[in-house]
């Protein structure tokens, strides 16, 4: 088998054993693709030959190429788990990447929207066409969900309750959770069902039953709401630098700035774990100390 034959095993294993994203899978894919290039600069043509000095001497390449310290961490990373995979197999003997410590990555707070800039955002779609119908429900319904920008356009419209009243969703590792809806996005998506989106969708339904579709009733695309995103910030006149998932970010922080318990937001994101949502306790706290910075006569 060649190098590559093992790692399309590999990435086979992570699709059907471990059910990882097809976004995780590609990262993987690109990052041992890159991997196996630069073994064979290195005169190495099989994954058990490897060395440690060898993982080394490409992550000082990158590095000195001037990668970010996240790069190498997700490189260092997929190499760890392939590297596990293989000596689990019985294909190697020693582990090379054992050994090798992860650079230290800091972990920026994510930025949030404030509530006033939701509500521009939200306003900004142009409500005169059906595309602007439908980008108003888009937005509504991911401030007021949560949900991850590739859960939003995976979403079949069959996973809406029929009140409209929850949704049913798959997030990352094929975890299954439900996520209520408030009473201004089911308005907005019940408008939308009924009278936008069966105008997009036109003559033919190329939908594949998707609940949002783009102007040719296909469905939308990560990069189509991305797109659509930008355009709205700079309609709005919000100068930060966000993307799609800040909608996420703002709608976690938001309920922990109104009193909701940490467990129940960790359930409503389908955080595995309760350190991934902590973060948003720190950008409430940095919250609140900004607000007293600012309004307390005597800070």
């Amino acid at each position: 088998m060649t190098m590559q034959d093992i790692v399309d095993d590999f990435l086979n294993t992570l699709r059907i054993e471990n059910g990882l994203s097809e976004n995780t899978i590609k990262t993987y894919a690109n990052v041992l693709k890159k991997f196996i290039v630069g073994l064979q600069e290195q005169d190495i043509h099989a994954f058990d030959q490897v060395q440690r000095q060898d993982v080394i001497h490409q992550l000082m390449t990158m590095n000195e190429a001037g990668l970010s310290t996240s790069t190498l961490s997700q490189f260092l990373s997929a190499l760890r788990h392939f590297f596990r995979y293989l000596k689990l197999d019985g294909q190697l003997a020693l582990n090379p990447v054992e050994n090798i410590a992860l650079p230290k990555k800091k972990h920026p707070l994510p930025q949030v929207l404030t509530m006033e800039e939701v509500d521009r955002l939200l306003e900004a779609p142009d409500l005169e066409t059906y595309l602007g119908l439908r980008d108003r429900t888009l937005l509504e319904f991911m401030y007021a969900t949560g949900l991850r920008v590739s859960e939003t356009v995976m979403l079949p419209l069959s996973e809406l309750h029929e009140d409209l009243q929850f949704i049913q969703t798959i997030g990352k590792g094929n975890k299954e959770r439900i996520v209520p809806l408030n009473e201004g996005a089911v308005e907005w998506l019940t408008f939308y069902i009924q009278k936008v989106r069966p105008e997009l969708l036109g003559k033919t339904d190329q939908s594949k039953g998707r609940l949002f579709v783009n102007h040719h009733g296909r469905p939308l695309s990560r990069q189509g709401v991305w797109k659509k995103l930008k355009q709205y910030l700079q309609i709005a006149g919000i100068q930060k630098n966000i993307s799609p998932h800040t909608l996420r970010h703002s709608f976690a922080t938001h309920l922990l700035e109104n009193g909701a318990d940490l467990r129940v937001v960790q359930e409503l994101l389908g955080h595995s774990d309760i350190s991934t949502t902590q973060i948003y306790t720190h950008i409430h706290s940095q919250h609140m100390k900004t607000t007293y910075e600012k309004t307390f006569p005597r800070a």
